[in-house]
C-alpha cells in the first residue's frame, strides 16, 4: 500500500498521465476511421522475387514519421504473412466449391467419326464412314452420407482458415504494437542519454571551474570525466538500439528498401481496461478464434469418420445415356437409342481398412477435445497473467512519476550544495545517474503498461484497428 504522505503525489501523477491519452482511444472499442497514410510510397515492390543488386538501391533515402494507427494500417496492407493466410483462405473456398459439385449430376458427351473398309488389296466393297455419338448423365442418388460428410469437412476447413486469418491479424497487430513500443522506448532512451551527456558535461565544466579557482580537486575533474565517458557510451549504444528497432518495425511492415521510419506518437498510456478479471476471462473464452478452430477441427475428424464408414455401405447411382449412330452414304437413316438405369454397389469386405480409418478419426476427435481443454486453460492463464501485469505496471507508472520529480529536485539540490562548497562531486554524479534511471523507469513503466494492454487485448481478441 502507498503511504499517506505520497498519496496526493500519486493521484496528481496518474491524472497527468491519463490526461495525455487521446480521448478517442479505448481498450475495447475498435477504430472506426482508416488512418491517413503519408504521401510517400510505402508499399513494397509488386514483384516479390525482386532483390537489390546495387548499394544505392538499399541506401536509406527518406525517413517517414508514423503514428501507431498508421503503422497498423500499413501492416494490414503490406504484411506478407497475412497475405499468405488470406490466399490460403481463398484456396479453401475453391476446395469447398469443388466438394459442392457432387450435389449436381455429371454430363459427358463423346463423339467419333470412323472410316472403315476390308483392306487395300480387296475391291469387294467400298470404305464407309460413320459417326457415333454418346451423351451420358450420372448422378449419385445415395452415398451413405459420404457426399454430405465431404462437403461438411470442406465447410469446416473453410471456417478454420477464416479464423486463421482473424487469428493471424491479431498476432500481427500485437507484433506491430510491441515493435512500435520498442521503437518508442529506443527513441526515449536516446533522449534520456542525450540529457545525461548534457548533465555530465555541465558537471565537468563545474568541476574544471572549481579546480581553476583553487576550491576543487583534480579528483573531482577525473570523476566528472569518467561519468561523461560512461554517459557518451550509453548514448552510442542507445543510438544503435534505435536503428535496430526502426529496421525491425520496417521489416514487419514490408517497407521499401530505401525507407526508414520513426515513431510519431509521444509516449503515453494507450488506454484503460475497464472489465473485471472475471469478465475478461469470459470474454476471452467467447472471442478467441483458437477455441472455435479446435471445435471446427473436431468436426472435421467427425466427418472423416463418417466418410470411412460410408465406404462399406451401399452406394446407388442413376445412369442415363443417349446414343446416336449414322453411317454415311447408305440408305439407312440415323439410328439412336437411350438407356436409363440404377447402379448399386457395396463393398462387402475390405480387410478392415474402413473400420480402421473410422477408429483413427474417432481417436483424433478425442485428441481435439483434449486440445480444446488445454487451449481454454492456457487462455485463462494468459488473461490472468497480463491482467496482473497491467495492474502492476499501472502502479509503477504512478510510482515512477513521483520518483522522477524527486530525482529532478535532488539533482538541483546537489548542484546548489556543490556550488556552495558544502556538497561533493560524487553527490552530483549520483544525483545525475538517479535522474537518468528515474526517467528511464518512467518510460519503461508506461511502455510496459502499453505492452501488457496490447497482450491483454490480444488474449481477449478485442478488435482495435484490424
Amino acid at each position: 500500500m502507498l503511504s499517506s504522505v505520497h498519496s496526493t503525489w500519486f493521484v496528481v501523477a496518474i491524472a497527468l498521465l491519463i490526461s495525455a491519452v487521446p480521448k478517442s482511444v479505448d481498450a475495447q472499442t475498435p477504430s472506426q476511421t482508416t488512418p491517413q497514410i503519408p504521401a510517400e510510397n510505402l508499399n513494397p515492390s509488386a514483384n516479390p522475387l525482386q532483390f537489390p543488386t546495387k548499394p544505392e538501391e538499399v541506401q536509406i533515402q527518406r525517413t517517414v514519421p508514423l503514428s501507431l494507427a498508421q503503422t497498423l494500417e500499413l501492416a494490414r496492407r503490406n504484411n506478407r504473412t497475412l497475405q499468405v493466410t488470406i490466399l490460403e483462405l481463398e484456396r479453401s473456398r475453391a476446395a469447398l466449391r469443388e466438394s459442392q459439385a457432387s450435389l449436381f449430376p455429371s454430363l459427358n458427351i463423346n463423339g467419333s467419326v470412323t472410316n472403315s473398309g476390308n483392306g487395300f488389296s480387296s475391291n469387294s466393297s467400298q470404305p464407309s464412314t460413320s459417326f457415333n455419338g454418346t451423351a451420358q448423365l450420372n448422378y449419385d442418388l445415395y452415398t451413405s452420407g459420404n457426399r454430405q460428410a465431404t462437403i461438411k469437412q470442406a465447410e469446416e476447413q473453410l471456417r478454420i482458415d477464416e479464423l486463421d486469418v482473424e487469428n493471424q491479424s491479431r498476432e500481427i497487430e500485437l507484433s506491430v504494437k510491441t515493435q512500435y513500443y520498442n521503437l518508442q522506448q529506443a527513441d526515449e532512451q536516446v533522449r534520456i542519454n542525450q540529457s545525461a551527456v548534457a548533465n555530465a558535461q555541465a558537471s565537468l565544466q563545474d568541476a574544471q571551474a572549481r579546480e581553476r579557482a583553487g576550491v576543487g580537486t583534480r579528483f573531482d575533474v577525473l570523476q566528472a570525466q569518467v561519468n561523461l565517458a560512461n554517459a557518451q557510451q550509453d548514448l552510442t549504444n542507445s543510438l544503435s538500439n534505435q536503428q535496430i528497432a526502426r529496421r525491425q518495425l520496417g521489416t514487419l511492415l514490408s517497407l521499401p528498401q530505401s525507407v526508414d521510419i520513426t515513431a510519431a506518437d509521444t509516449v503515453a498510456l494507450a488506454g484503460l481496461w475497464q472489465p473485471t478479471l472475471e469478465q475478461t476471462i469470459v470474454e476471452a473464452f467467447q472471442n478467441r478464434p483458437e477455441l472455435r478452430q479446435q471445435v471446427a477441427q473436431r468436426n472435421i475428424y467427425e466427418q472423416q469418420r463418417r466418410q470411412a464408414i460410408a465406404q462399406v455401405r451401399p452406394q446407388v447411382s442413376l445412369v442415363t445415356s443417349y446414343n446416336l449412330l449414322d453411317r454415311f452414304n447408305d440408305s439407312v437413316s440415323v439410328t439412336d437409342g437411350y438407356s436409363i438405369g440404377l447402379q448399386a454397389s457395396m463393398n462387402l469386405f475390405d480387410g478392415g481398412a474402413a473400420r480402421a480409418r473410422a477408429a483413427q478419426a474417432k481417436t483424433n476427435i478425442a485428441i481435439a477435445e483434449t486440445q480444446f481443454a488445454n487451449q481454454r486453460d492456457q487462455i485463462r492463464f494468459n488473461v490472468e497473467q497480463y491482467y496482473a501485469q497491467l495492474r502492476a505496471n499501472l502502479d509503477n507508472v504512478q510510482t515512477s512519476a513521483v520518483g522522477l520529480e524527486q530525482a529532478r529536485e535532488a539533482l538541483n539540490i546537489a548542484r546548489i550544495r556543490y556550488q556552495a562548497g558544502v556538497g561533493t562531486q560524487t553527490e552530483v554524479i549520483e544525483a545525475e545517474n538517479d535522474l537518468t534511471r528515474a526517467e528511464g523507469n518512467r518510460v519503461t513503466a508506461i511502455l510496459d503498461y502499453n505492452r501488457a494492454l496490447a497482450n491483454l487485448q490480444r488474449t481477449v481478441s478485442a478488435r482495435t484497428f484490424f
